[in-house]
């Protein structure tokens, strides 16, 4: 069962033409919608389901800089400050908090990891402090009695609503002037000449001089229909949320075999950050070398399941017409089960450390799919063989925190403007 999110009244008619036509309504497309919009840019965005059905509504909700891959870091830092501004000036509340970000170093290997890292950053303005035990023991007492070495800190990290974000960024982009439509497939590109001249959805022809690929796990097949490789891996993450909780924690823990973030409402989501599913599929074969070191890099446990509904992949057609069903019509949003064994596992070891969370009720569980790259960094730009497609993919789990960043930096790489951030690290030419 997947999270109850805000809903969003899109638009019912697709125009005939419009500057830049977005594919995919989770909150990298939505921040992109909004970005552009902002600057008098016609924009489009097209969702076949519904505004943050998918993971956009499933992840954990933290927004950090602390721990990111260092290519990531100056993207994070920028995120962080337009959270500030949009929780101030959207209109409405993205429950976007600096609460703080707590990473345990349960020996002094990852103490050392920690420090590593912590060097590099603060090379970028990174904010994070290492805990030694005396620290730790006013910050977080119940780390001091699990044994940890340490901790590596950042207050200035924090949370917000993913629940609620997509569809607040969302209204946000159509009072600037975005047009969003829901329910509504993309089925291809319109190509002339070489180049993007528009798409074709399920609701019929749109002329647009640039087209940006936002659709998360669905990325990779809209490519592949395209003779376009991008390799990407389908890795599923279950979350739960518990009734509120009164007086616990308000930092966001990561540990090796649990992690929670104080919610909105009161309760905390939990899940395990170790602990993910790599489902059986055709990409699962096509794609494994390019993954094996994005697998030991992020995701230090990803288990191996033969998932039926996933299984289904292995009829879905990897080229199709433009004027016909096309596959993200057959299956409008990804809604995986969640592994039971997995939160269960993050429960028993979440309360041996912290007696506070013994008694949790949990109020639900559902899963998400996260799309993974070889190096765990996103696509961010175009793609140099056909000029007018640009890619936002490829978040490998870590996309809600940086997305409002993200999209500024698409927005400047469309407009010409001078990049937010460096965008050489998120070129698709080094996949």
């Amino acid at each position: 069962m997947y999270p109850q999110i805000e809903t969003l009244d899109g638009d019912s008619h697709l125009p005939d033409a419009s500057e830049v036509a977005i594919i995919g309504g989770g909150i990298i497309g939505v921040s992109t919608a909004y970005w552009l919009a902002s600057r008098g840019i016609p924009v489009v965005l097209l969702e076949k389901g519904a505004i943050g059905a998918e993971q956009s509504s499933r992840n954990w909700g933290w927004c950090r800089s602390m721990g990111r891959d260092q290519a990531e870091v100056p993207l994070a830092l920028a995120s962080l400050r337009l959270w500030d501004d949009w929780q101030a000036g959207l209109g409405e509340d993205l429950g976007f908090r600096r609460s703080g970000v707590l990473y345990a170093c349960e020996n002094h290997s990852q103490l050392q990891q920690q420090a590593d890292w912590l060097a590099a950053a603060r090379g970028h303005g990174a904010e994070a402090h290492l805990l030694e035990r005396g620290e730790l023991q006013r910050l977080l007492p119940e780390g001091v009695r699990a044994g940890w070495a340490g901790a590596l800190h950042s207050p200035l990290d924090g949370r917000a609503e993913p629940h609620l974000a997509s569809a607040v960024i969302a209204r946000a982009a159509q009072r600037q002037g975005a047009r969003l439509l829901t329910r509504c497939a993309v089925r291809g590109l319109d190509i002339e000449g070489g180049r993007v001249v528009g798409l074709f959805s399920e609701r019929g022809r749109l002329r647009c001089n640039s087209v940006v690929l936002a659709g998360g796990a669905w990325s990779s097949l809209f490519c592949a229909n395209l003779g376009i490789r991008l390799p990407q891996l389908k890795v599923i993450a279950s979350v739960l949320r518990t009734a509120p909780m009164p007086g616990g924690p308000e930092l966001a823990v990561g540990a090796s075999r649990y992690a929670f973030r104080k919610r909105q409402d009161g309760g905390y989501s939990i899940a395990q950050r170790n602990g993910n599913l790599a489902p059986v599929t055709p990409d699962s074969f096509r794609y494994l070398r390019d993954f094996l070191p994005a697998l030991g890099k992020q995701f230090r446990e990803v288990r191996v399941r033969l998932d039926r509904r996933f299984l289904d992949e292995l009829r879905l057609p990897r080229h199709w017409p433009a004027d016909g069903p096309s596959p993200f019509e057959a299956c409008r949003v990804l809604d995986p089960q969640p592994s039971a064994s997995i939160l269960a596992e993050a429960r028993r070891e979440l309360a041996k450390v912290f007696p506070f969370f013994r008694e949790l009720k949990v109020e639900q569980s559902w899963a998400g799919v996260m799309d993974v790259t070889p190096d765990a960094i996103p696509v961010i730009g175009p793609v140099e063989s056909l000029p007018g497609l640009f890619l936002s993919t490829g978040y490998s789990g870590h996309g809600f925190g940086i997305a409002p960043g993200a999209g500024h930096l698409l927005a400047d790489l469309i407009d010409g403007s001078t990049p937010l951030v460096d965008p050489a690290p998120f070129r698709f030419a080094r996949l």
